[in-house]
């Protein structure tokens, strides 16, 4: 649903390492969108304790009180934009977070398959546990949605989206009820000052890059110590995955907002 304003507040929900800060260079290329990037991460460091890279400037740069944080995600959108696009991570949604505020926004999720995600996360993260991935996070966001809204949340799959990025956009922006421009496929390169303080120890390609880049297959596993969870990884990736966009040989046209 939309809110009484008529603004239209997305929330994408992601794991760490799919693409995310690619997606959201997508959204604010369009002109017409703000962004918000990982709102809840100050939240998320000051409960959990974790050291992660840039803690302390992240402590620094946001609000912790994750009330404050919600009520500010429901409110004006910065710069008067008619859509706001928020990049959550999925596991930022700590159990201590209220629900409530997620009814003014719509919703949709991005995924990776697992060995990648993995892969990639353990360069920055090299113990990560199941909640570090966001994967439980969002199987129970996207069923609670699903069941409340009695409708199917859209899936967005890295590997998809790279695959055909015009194709997977169109049709993402029709499910949010989003008008799709191409000028969603491409962005200066460097970095933004939308970007969170965290980006110097994350965003390096993103922010090299200009637009989506072609599937790349890694040839790096997922270590032995990490099977177990690889597995679990790979159980609640497929109660999502068989919902996700497909790509299309030929973009699909975005319904008005």
């Amino acid at each position: 649903m939309t809110t009484p304003d008529a603004t239209l507040r997305i929330a994408m929900w992601s794991g760490p390492r799919n693409i995310s800060t690619a997606l959201m260079r997508s959204f604010e290329a369009r002109g017409d969108c703000a962004v918000v990037d990982e709102p809840l991460y100050a939240h998320y460091l000051d409960v959990t304790g974790l050291q992660h890279p840039g803690r302390e400037q992240t402590l620094a740069s946001q609000e912790r009180d994750w009330r404050a944080v919600t009520d500010w995600l429901g409110g004006a959108v910065p710069g008067g934009k008619p859509v706001w696009y928020q990049k959550h991570m999925a596991h930022h949604l700590l159990p201590i977070v209220g629900r409530d505020w997620l009814d003014s926004l719509r919703h949709a999720f991005l995924v990776r398959e697992p060995e990648a995600m993995l892969t990639s996360l353990i360069e920055v993260w090299p113990e990560p546990t199941l909640e570090d991935t966001g994967l439980p996070q969002q199987v129970e966001l996207f069923e609670r949605l699903t069941e409340e809204a009695g409708a199917i949340p859209a899936v967005v799959d890295s590997v998809e989206l790279l695959r055909d990025p015009a194709g997977v956009l169109a049709q993402l922006c029709e499910r949010l009820g989003l008008a799709y421009t191409e000028r969603m496929l491409s962005w200066p390169a460097g970095p933004r000052s939308t970007d969170g303080v965290w980006a110097p120890h994350w965003y390096a390609s993103v922010e090299r890059s200009t637009g989506f880049a072609p599937v790349r297959e890694k040839q790096a596993r997922v270590p032995e110590r990490l099977s177990g969870l690889l597995d679990r990884c790979r159980e609640l990736y497929s109660r999502l995955a068989p919902h996700r966009l497909r790509a299309t040989t030929a973009p699909l046209g975005g319904g008005a907002r």
